[in-house]
């Protein structure tokens, strides 16, 4: 094994087949490596995620949490102070593959509900999908104002506030968002993950953000 450096992930130990070991952390996002799956023949587990975002991508996600921390108040001004935000690239490189998200919608009275998805952090924006006719999609084709909050744990917590943009999961537009979740998903449940997907009448949403709030604290 040797020692390489990954821009998302730092200094990484890589097995005899060429792919990253992942940490011992339990699963997922921001717990060890994302996308960890047994691969065949090799003793290690391995990375099968990759950072999309571009430099253009990267500019606009540091101004909007640079907006985001200026505009905040007072209170939330004490908490989230500078030495504990995270710039736009290593907010990035810690999400990876799938975090499950608490995502808040309005009801028709007014009302919020939250509830969990699978979350996704693609080209700088949080992306999740449900059931056309869930309630959530069906909250967000009339109301598209939503907030989201991925915590972790006590060490990290990031929400975002804005609007959602729906798009059909069978729309070619959808090709990475279907593909974060196969990376996620079929190491862990096998190819019938994708015909399950692919039978779903499915659609995908994205977080136009107008705010967005991070916190790392260290352990």
């Amino acid at each position: 094994m040797q020692d390489v450096a990954f821009p998302a992930f730092g200094l990484l130990t890589v097995g005899a087949t060429g792919w990253p070991v992942a940490p011992a952390a339990p699963g997922g996002c921001c717990g060890g490596l994302p996308g960890r799956a047994r691969r065949p023949g090799d003793g290690v587990v391995w990375w099968n995620q990759r950072r999309l975002e571009t430099p253009e991508e990267m500019n606009r996600l540091q101004q909007l949490l640079d907006e985001s921390a200026a505009g905040a108040g007072a209170h939330l001004r004490g908490i989230i102070t500078d030495d504990r935000r995270l710039t736009a690239r290593q907010l990035a490189g810690r999400l990876q593959g799938m975090c499950l998200l608490v995502v808040a919608t309005v009801t028709a009275d007014g009302r919020p509900l939250a509830g969990p998805v699978d979350g996704y952090f693609l080209h700088g924006s949080f992306f999740f999908s449900s059931g056309r006719d869930s309630v959530r999609m069906r909250h967000l084709a009339t109301r598209p104002a939503v907030s989201a909050s991925y915590l972790p744990g006590e060490q990290l917590a990031v929400t975002v506030h804005g609007r959602a943009e729906l798009f059909d999961m069978s729309d070619p537009a959808s090709a990475e968002l279907r593909q974060a979740m196969l990376d996620h998903y079929v190491p862990r449940q096998g190819p019938e993950f994708e015909a399950w997907l692919d039978q779903l009448d499915a659609v995908g949403a994205r977080i136009a953000a107008e705010k967005m709030f991070t916190l790392s604290m260290s352990e």
